[in-house]
């Protein structure tokens, strides 16, 4: 049933595009760490190349992703067609947290727009690409993005998130290395 591709192709890229929402998957080496699944959404994910993904990953209440990928770079990220035909995309690859100030962060940020609470840009080098049925994926309808993260942002400022960072983001839940100073 499920196809594995050689490479992003157009029209993956165009179908990955229209997607609303998106969820992430990293863990740590440790057997007895925690396996972590992030919802993303908003217009935050972009298929830079044939083997290339980014997205910008926002303020938040934990730093599973980063933490993990500082440890060991694996990843995959999960789209799911919610209407239109059933379908199931998998990217899989090697995640690089990469922080302001950089760059590489000069050359990724070109590629989203105004976002408010960016504390860093998730790059991903995909080394498989594969899809499945989604058969069983119930249809759902996109009402509204939410607005709490930018009403949330625009309240605290750059350096009340900042601050906020520092406090949330420092370590991981199984206390993993997350952000400092960002």
């Amino acid at each position: 049933m499920g196809k594995i591709f050689e490479a992003i192709t157009p029209e993956l890229r165009a179908w990955i595009a229209a997607q609303r929402i998106f969820f992430v998957a990293t863990a740590p080496l440790t057997a007895t760490g925690h396996v972590n699944c992030s919802p993303k959404g908003d217009d935050t994910f972009r298929v830079l190349g044939p083997h290339e993904a980014a997205y910008a990953d926002l303020t938040g209440s934990g730093i599973e992703t980063v933490a993990h990928l500082q440890e060991n770079g694996r990843i995959v990220v999960m789209f799911c067609a919610f209407n239109g035909p059933p379908k199931i995309v998998r990217l899989h690859g090697r995640g690089e947290v990469v922080r302001p100030g950089t760059a590489e962060y000069t050359r990724l940020r070109v590629h989203f727009g105004d976002l408010v609470g960016l504390r860093a840009i998730i790059r991903i080098d995909v080394t498989r690409v594969s899809d499945s049925c989604g058969y069983a994926v119930p249809f759902y309808d996109f009402v509204a993005p939410r607005t709490v993260l930018d009403d949330f942002g625009h309240k605290l400022g750059p350096e009340g998130l900042a601050e906020y960072r520092a406090r949330k983001n420092r370590t991981s839940v199984d206390g993993l290395p997350g952000l400092d100073g960002v």
